[in-house]
């Protein structure tokens, strides 16, 4: 858990979130999207945090090895419909090393859900969504952060994975979309309004140590 001091930059971005209308039933849907390996676990750890512990729901457990991006209608029948209707949603987070569908998990409607992943922001989620958040990283720098993280015994796995996320971002782009862009910086994270947005005085979050996660 993050101690209150390092979590206090990002308050001022959560109180903003959730000040936002709901988008999604009575839940506040935030998308954090960005290549693999640009930090988007991470940050939205520390956001939830910041959040008053909100749940975040990783797309990591609702895409498969057949469908690495062929996920949107299952998200949509699982989780946003029934939340939409404020009810609480009943799904199977997928299993990477048994190549299955696990036990079923149930996510109730909540004020603020963060649903962070490659894809959050694709134009089937973007009607739901009550704010887009992208992770401003290069996909080259992304990748080798993600195959550094993972070891050699999935390079084979990354090599089919950016073929699939270049092959996505260019039918379905995120960025132009994004609300806010997230940067990391020597020092934390950076945060600005706007995919066109460089802001004169950014605001920042110390990071911990280690590599941020996907």
């Amino acid at each position: 858990m993050e101690s209150q001091s390092s979590l206090q930059p990002l308050r001022s971005l959560a109180r903003e979130l959730a000040a936002l209308p709901p988008s999604l039933g009575p839940v506040r849907l935030i998308g954090i999207d960005g290549h693999a390996g640009s930090g988007k676990s991470t940050f939205a750890g520390r956001l939830a945090e910041a959040l008053g512990g909100v749940p975040v729901l990783h797309l990591d457990d609702v895409a498969t090895h057949e469908d690495l991006f062929g996920w949107d209608r299952r998200l949509r029948v699982q989780v946003l419909e029934p939340l939409a209707a404020g009810r609480p949603a009943h799904w199977a987070p997928y299993d990477w090393v048994e190549r299955r569908f696990g036990p079923e998990r149930v996510l109730e409607p909540a004020p603020v859900l963060l649903v962070e992943g490659v894809g959050a922001g694709r134009r089937a989620l973007r009607p739901w969504l009550a704010r887009l958040l992208w992770m401003e990283m290069p996909p080259a720098k992304s990748w080798g952060r993600g195959r550094e993280r993972d070891g050699r015994e999935l390079s084979d796995f990354w090599d089919e994975w950016e073929r699939a996320e270049r092959a996505h971002f260019s039918d379905d782009p995120s960025r132009p979309f994004a609300d806010t862009l997230v940067r990391q910086s020597g020092t934390g994270y950076e945060w600005s309004s706007g995919a066109a947005a460089t802001p004169a005085i950014a605001t920042s979050l110390t990071q911990g140590d280690g590599l941020p996660q996907a």
